[in-house]
């Protein structure tokens, strides 16, 4: 039995595997490239490393696609089959992982609580808890598991940056750029530091001070996956936006957004979405950047692994113009909120479908159904996740649909905004 860089006990006897594992925290907590080759090396230096087989499975679930779903089964089953030999620490763990691979979240959830309490110096466990708050939007939860571990772990600059996010997330401002102002300066690596105080920047609409602290930093992003890379420059193309550079904002997509995204990437798909719908609602011409995604999206139909991402799929579906498409993933929404345990049916009938109705027919130029649809939503748009500045757009688009109804002249006075084709209603 080895300890990893964590100091915690880990179930191998493999130099090699340890050194692995170690380097694949670092890049988790880093949000690294390549950290799925390193995980796989500890895997294949030590194939009975519970934790590593774990770890990798994880690494598949947060992909967020049906492919990577299925990549995530013969390590959980590996992790599982070479649990009971594994410390305690590790076999908790891997129950989370296990409870996330069945959509079981609330498990996963008291999994990490209970590392967090018992090992506090495993952040990997605690970024991974974090990760299912911010899915659920429970900006306290986010905070809650954070501080958990604070106490043991008061200067380590990575958790800072998980500290200041939540921070942000709970709208306490000044505070969440102190620190991640500070975590910043324990490490100019730290990418997750960066972006939290950006959001502080976005929510005080600073976008020159946004500006200048995020491209300060930005050489520091050349060693971080597609995911934060590309979410990075994302911020920093919204303070362009702010500041009326539209041209400087379709450049950082050609270069910096999608034009370094992992082109099969969800997560990586929804950025390039959000900026290009948020050019949409400047009114300024994307060409033909819809189109180009379209490709990318049509394996994402049938997923529905987060709701958040479902509405800006569809959305982007809907401007390139693919009603067939279109009628085919909201069928396809409706009957996977059908299978679902209460909790989780309710947030995907009271709120996603009609927000993905609101997208759609947005995007189709049908104001009164944008706002007929998307206005009870509003109110309850943080069960679908995400941050405040990403769920910011879909506000934006009830009120840009308010706006241009109220140019046509027309009332929403007894309007039923038309269902597409084949869709039943919802309830």
């Amino acid at each position: 039995m080895l300890n990893d860089r964590q100091e915690l006990a880990v179930t191998t006897d493999s130099l090699t595997a340890i050194a692995a594992i170690n380097e694949f925290i670092m890049r988790s907590l880093r949000y690294g490239r390549d950290a799925e080759q390193v995980i796989l090396q500890a895997i294949a230096a030590d194939p009975t490393c519970a934790i590593a087989q774990a770890y990798a499975a994880a690494y598949y679930l947060s992909q967020e696609s049906a492919i990577a779903r299925r990549q995530a089964v013969p390590f959980l089953q590996q992790a599982q089959r070479y649990q009971q030999q594994a410390t305690e620490r590790e076999q908790l763990y891997i129950r989370a992982i296990v409870a996330w691979s069945k959509g079981a979240i609330s498990e996963a959830i008291e999994y990490h609580h209970n590392i967090a309490q018992r090992f506090p110096q495993d952040l990997v466990s605690v970024q991974q808890g974090q990760y299912h708050y911010f899915y659920r939007g429970d900006k306290a939860g986010l905070l809650q598991i954070a501080e958990t571990v604070l106490s043991a772990n008061p200067d380590h600059a990575d958790l800072l940056g998980m500290v200041a996010f939540a921070l942000e997330q709970c709208h306490r401002l000044d505070e969440a750029e102190a620190i991640g102002r500070y975590a910043t300066h324990l490490d100019r690596h730290n990418p997750w530091a960066h972006h939290a105080v950006a959001h502080v920047m976005e929510t005080q609409e600073r976008a020159e001070d946004g500006i200048a602290w995020m491209e300060s930093l930005a050489d520091t992003w050349e060693s971080c996956n597609s995911m934060l890379y590309t979410h990075n420059w994302w911020h920093v193309a919204l303070f362009y936006l702010k500041q009326n550079e539209p041209q400087t904002v379709l450049s950082l997509y050609d270069q910096r957004v999608w034009g370094q995204a992992r082109k099969a990437s969800p997560k990586d798909q929804v950025g390039a979405i959000a900026l290009l719908l948020r050019l949409d609602l400047k009114g300024i011409d994307t060409g033909n950047r819809w189109h180009q995604l379209l490709p990318h999206l049509r394996p994402r139909l049938h997923e529905h692994s987060l709701p958040f991402q479902d509405l800006h799929y569809i959305y982007a579906i809907a401007r390139a113009e693919q009603s067939d498409a279109v009628n085919e993933m909201l069928s396809s929404i409706i009957s996977h909120a059908q299978t679902l345990e209460p909790s989780a049916h309710k947030r995907w009938m009271d709120v996603a479908i009609p927000a993905a109705r609101g997208m759609v027919a947005h995007a189709k130029q049908d104001w009164l159904g944008a706002i007929a649809y998307l206005k009870p939503t509003l109110p309850q748009l943080w069960a679908i996740g995400g941050s405040h500045a990403q769920r910011q757009v879909f506000q934006q688009i009830y009120y840009h649909a308010q706006l241009q109804h109220e140019q046509s002249g027309r009332s929403v006075q007894h309007h039923q905004p038309a269902l597409p084709a084949n869709v039943p209603a919802f309830a």
